[in-house]
């Protein structure tokens, strides 16, 4: 499998390299957003491993103008940032991933293998919820047969809530489920995501389809 390393900073991107390489990883390094985005835009990469402050073209815009491209490689974004506001722009953005600096080299394979292996599901057919449908080919939500606007992190929540209806699901379950880790501190982040799924799928429905459940965590259901 291709990847691609867009760092600025050229020990870490060269650390990146060999340890992915040892993996039997084809490994290709930028160090400018600029670059980076040329070639995530002009070739096809399973991964794009990019960090957030880049020379010419940060990171955050990278991954915009990607996205906004048609492009939906798999993108781990890596920051020395690490707040809960700094996250979430991250994955607003459309990163499929965020790693805060410094990090262990195991910890990045690992968010490496499972992006890869999200992307190598097959997600089968469509799936409906009451009046809610989710494509799981094409990415696409509607409701009432309206189409909902998704950033990815939303859109993987939304799909692990739809693949498990009138089921209670812990913060610990949506965390290792979404983001294919056990993240303890991602607690509010996860709170963060379903307050913005709730005022797209929701808020102009008189039928609420996600609830809290007070010390447990969420749930979709009919009212």
């Amino acid at each position: 499998m291709k990847i691609l390393v867009v760092e600025d900073e050229k020990k870490v991107a060269g650390f990146i390299k060999r340890g992915l390489e040892e993996d039997n990883y084809e490994v290709t390094v930028t160090h400018d957003g600029a670059e980076g985005f040329k070639q995530a835009l002009e070739n096809d990469f399973s991964l794009v491993v990019l960090d957030v402050m880049l020379p010419k073209m940060d990171g955050l815009t990278v991954i915009k103008e990607l996205r906004a491209a048609g492009k939906r490689t798999p993108v781990l974004m890596l920051t020395a940032r690490d707040t809960t506001d700094d996250i979430v722009s991250g994955l607003e953005a459309g990163s499929d991933d965020y790693l805060t600096k410094p990090f262990a080299f195991a910890e990045l394979l690992a968010r490496v293998r499972a992006l890869l292996r999200r992307g190598e599901q097959d997600r089968g057919a469509e799936i409906s919820f009451a009046d809610l449908r989710l494509d799981p080919v094409t990415h696409k939500v509607w409701r009432s047969d309206k189409e909902i606007d998704l950033t990815a992190k939303e859109y993987g929540l939304l799909e692990y809530l739809m693949r498990n209806p009138n089921t209670v699901l812990s913060r610990a379950m949506i965390a290792e489920h979404v983001w294919d880790y056990a993240f303890d501190s991602f607690t509010n982040i996860i709170d963060v995501y379903v307050n913005y799924l709730r005022k797209k799928v929701d808020k102009d429905h008189p039928v609420k389809l996600i609830h809290t459940v007070r010390g447990q965590g969420y749930i979709l259901r009919e009212a």
